[in-house]
């Protein structure tokens, strides 16, 4: 059974974004040893164009080799006129509004995320699945999620996007593991308590 990983950054008080999810105010903190750290430890998570200009394009992927993100994130993206932000993974974008896909990398998920999800978890294969986003996706796959990676950024907003969007339901995760670096940024690896 391949692992589904929700990889997220946050505020210190848990938020991924502002209330409209933009998290751009995080950007200036990838830098010195945390940009590093997730240049070597999870090349995987950049996208293709960041992957090019930081020289590990040509890399083979090392943690996950399919990705699943909501509308909004996909659409960060698409703004930009990228139609396949993450082209070195299998990309599937949840998505009741956008009815087809802009590019044949990318597959649209309209319906029976979850079904979907469980279908690639159960695919053989040695690499996992890269949850990236948003909120609203990773609360309706609250119940999938094997691990937990969360890039604290030292700030505090007061309010904002949550990193699930769901109804209040408690499920444990163990701490596997914290790292911490100089510009205030902390990492901390959960794995789901089964």
């Amino acid at each position: 059974m391949r692992k589904l990983t929700y990889v997220i950054a946050c505020s210190i008080d848990g938020f991924i974004g502002d209330p409209d999810g933009d998290a751009s105010y995080m950007y200036p903190y990838v830098v010195g040893d945390f940009a590093e750290y997730l240049k070597s430890e999870h090349p995987d998570i950049n996208p293709s164009h960041v992957r090019r200009l930081i020289g590990t394009d040509g890399l083979p992927n090392k943690e996950f080799d399919t990705i699943v993100q909501g509308r909004a994130s996909y659409d960060v993206a698409l703004k930009e006129g990228i139609t396949s932000p993450f082209s070195h993974l299998r990309e599937y974008v949840a998505s009741r509004t956008l009815k087809e896909s802009p590019d044949p990398n990318v597959e649209i998920v309209s319906e029976d995320l979850v079904g979907r999800v469980r279908a690639l978890k159960a695919e053989d294969g040695g690499l996992g699945i890269y949850l990236c986003g948003g909120s609203a996706v990773a609360g309706a796959l609250i119940d999938e999620i094997d691990e937990i990676v969360i890039k604290t950024y030292p700030v505090v907003q007061g309010s904002g996007m949550p990193m699930f969007g769901s109804g209040f339901a408690v499920s444990e995760f163990t701490l596997d593991e914290v790292r911490s670096f100089d510009n205030g940024v902390v990492v901390r690896t959960y794995s789901r308590k089964r």
